[in-house]
């Protein structure tokens, strides 16, 4: 009995120990080549937000993003060539999920030194992130964050683990996502297509999105 316990706690630890398998950044970068079309060279997205911002995004919402529009469960036009038609493996997804998180923007225009050349200064600037301030409530909206959504998307509004960023993201994005959520064609939690924001008002959500623009903390 003595001996079997032993066996089966060595060979716990051999399991326990076996090493996590990291995800490849290079690769990951390579297949951010096909992303950039639409989401831009650093996951800035489009300036209008036609397109979000990806950079800095949760890992495992990237994931399970990907991983829905590969099987159809989240419909996306234009994503559905480079998830289904180009056969993305879900090595594929954890390397460029890892890729496009580690990607920091930041939101203040850069220092230059003087000794930068135009082209060099042209690019330190379009990697400057700067969501524009929106109408609403800020004191409301922030009430109404910390209250509703904080619990799942942080205090912060940085996200965390399956939930995403939402500060730093194009308002015309969110407000986008917020109503197919409220008319049930992209589910908003684990309840299904009814949630959360089905019990705010239209300037309630107004005052939310205003408020993230307002909580966007300088990179310094």
């Amino acid at each position: 009995m003595l001996f079997r316990l032993s066996v089966f706690l060595i060979m716990g630890g051999l399991l326990g120990s076996v090493p996590v398998v990291a995800a490849d950044l290079d690769k990951g970068k390579e297949i951010n080549g096909t992303c950039a079309a639409c989401h831009g060279e650093h996951g800035e997205g489009g300036k209008k937000g036609e397109y979000p911002r990806i950079a800095g995004q949760q890992v495992k919402y990237i994931e399970s993003q990907l991983r829905n529009f590969r099987s159809r469960t989240r419909v996306n036009i234009p994503m559905f060539p480079y998830t289904q038609e180009r056969e993305l493996s879900d090595e594929d997804i954890k390397d460029i999920a890892a890729y496009i998180a580690s990607i920091e923007l930041p939101n203040k225009m850069p220092t230059y030194t003087g000794k930068e050349d135009a082209l060099t200064k042209l690019l330190m600037a379009e990697k400057v992130m700067i969501i524009p301030r929106v109408e609403g409530d800020l004191e409301n909206g922030g009430r109404l964050y910390q209250k509703q959504c904080a619990a799942c998307h942080a205090k912060s509004g940085k996200g965390r683990g399956m939930f995403p960023m939402l500060v730093g993201q194009y308002t015309s994005y969110l407000k986008r996502q917020v109503d197919l959520y409220l008319k049930g064609d992209r589910p908003h939690d684990e309840e299904g297509t009814v949630g959360l924001l089905n019990g705010l008002k239209e300037d309630e959500i107004r005052d939310i999105l205003a408020y993230l623009t307002s909580i966007q903390e300088p990179q310094e």
